[in-house]
């Protein structure tokens, strides 16, 4: 055994990062669950996308194509966008991470909304930067708010639109507003990992504002409707600019070729993710008056997942309706982490998933 007292030291920042806890996806005893706490796609991916990893068994040893040049091809002809203008990473988490990095660093600060996602605070003390939270309003990004609290140090905002937990989200007017208060200097990372199941007629995921401005970056993932989570790949959409600079920073082969593989044949599945987002909306209309009629609050959401707010102590509150969840196999989120401890996350699952948390559920609340 090695006693010899360690000199290494990370730098500032790095040991106030708290690990990213993911939702629980087993108990103990490997009793059989229901995975709700991780917004995962309840239908999966499409076959044509397994068809096409299984396909990469007999070539592991090649590298990816470094620059994902198929993929990002087929995603802007999906999306109408220019190809050269899309980076591909391993998942999202790895461009938000990669954008903190290029952007920010110490003595900056990493601003976001008080309920946003996890990571931007993580990536931001990995940069050694400041995160920077703005208060919410009824659990909505706030606009005001947030422009309230740029400073000169501010260099990234972050805005998960829908965002995550709450399920909601600013209209095309509001980012447009949002944006026009932004000094120039400072990046506005619009986080839609959640867009393809949003179908507001006032909801923009983001890339029109970026061809209008150089300061704005579109992020996706695979890991949502597409039911690749498995397989960690997102890309982003940006400026010539912003792209270069991405390019420069990230990993000559940061996405595998499987991934590639599997997320081509998914983008030329579009049949599976419109499937995928009727089964959505169906069960979003359909669990929302019943939960609220059995005395849980709903939030409005426009993703595959309900923020549900309990009744504060007691018998009935959010942790108590946990642990009856867990003792009924099903799996949701507790969002302490993220501010909310009188809520609990579920996503929408199968059929019989969503079935069975409606029942545990109005027997918790009898």
């Amino acid at each position: 055994m090695n006693t010899r007292t360690s000199h290494l030291t990370p730098r500032p920042g790095i040991m106030e990062i708290s690990p990213y806890v993911g939702g629980r996806s087993t108990l103990d005893g490997g009793q059989n669950v229901i995975r709700l706490a991780s917004n995962e796609s309840a239908l999966g991916p499409s076959p044509r996308a397994v068809a096409a990893y299984e396909a990469l068994g007999d070539s592991l040893h090649r590298y990816p194509d470094g620059g994902a040049g198929d993929l990002r091809d087929a995603l802007g002809a999906l999306n109408g966008l220019d190809p050269a203008r899309i980076v591909c990473g391993t998942g999202s988490d790895e461009i938000l991470q990669l954008l903190t990095k290029a952007y920010a660093g110490p003595g900056d600060e990493v601003l976001y909304s008080r309920h946003g996602f996890l990571v931007y605070a993580l990536a931001a003390r990995a940069a050694g930067a400041t995160p920077v939270a703005a208060p919410e309003t009824d659990l909505r990004a706030d606009v005001d708010s947030l422009l309230e609290h740029v400073t000169g140090k501010t260099r990234v905002l972050f805005l998960a639109n829908p965002n995550n937990p709450t399920g909601s989200y600013l209209s095309k007017a509001e980012l447009r507003r949002l944006w026009r208060g932004l000094p120039e200097n400072i990046l506005l990372v619009i986080d839609s990992a959640y867009a393809e199941y949003v179908t507001a007629a006032d909801y923009e995921a983001g890339a029109e504002l970026v061809d209008a401005a150089k300061n704005v970056v579109m992020t996706r993932t695979f890991s949502k409707i597409y039911g690749l989570a498995a397989l960690r790949l997102g890309w982003c959409y940006a400026g010539e600019e912003v792209i270069d600079v991405m390019n420069r920073v990230r990993g000559p082969f940061n996405v595998t070729a499987p991934a590639l593989a599997a997320g081509l044949a998914a983008v030329q599945d579009q049949d599976h993710i419109d499937t995928a987002r009727r089964r959505n909306d169906k069960w979003l209309k359909r669990l929302v008056p019943e939960l609220q009629n059995i005395g849980i609050a709903v939030l409005p959401s426009v993703c595959n997942f309900l923020l549900l707010r309990f009744p504060e102590g007691g018998s009935h509150d959010s942790k108590a309706a946990d642990s009856f969840l867990t003792t009924r196999g099903i799996l949701a989120r507790n969002v302490d982490t993220y501010h909310l401890p009188d809520c609990l996350r579920v996503s929408i699952g199968r059929d019989d998933e969503m079935d069975a948390l409606l029942l545990a559920l109005k027997e918790f609340m009898a």
